[in-house]
């Protein structure tokens, strides 16, 4: 599984990096970035949740 990010959409809001801390980070200029881009399995779920969370759906998931 790898996580991706459409920068058209996002707007740095952050949901995902307040459930999935280690894979989301938003900066001071509030840019989303992934901290890791290919979760290991056992985080899949966490990172589904994250990924469902985002409000303007600026994340993906791709098998």
């Amino acid at each position: 599984m790898r996580i991706v990010v459409d920068r058209d959409v996002c707007e740095g809001i952050g949901m995902c990096e307040s459930m999935a801390h280690q894979f989301f980070e938003v900066d001071d200029d509030d840019v989303m970035h992934v901290l890791d881009e290919t979760p290991a399995e056992s985080d899949h779920k966490e990172v589904r949740a994250a990924v469902a969370s985002c409000p303007v759906q600026a994340l993906s998931l791709v098998e």
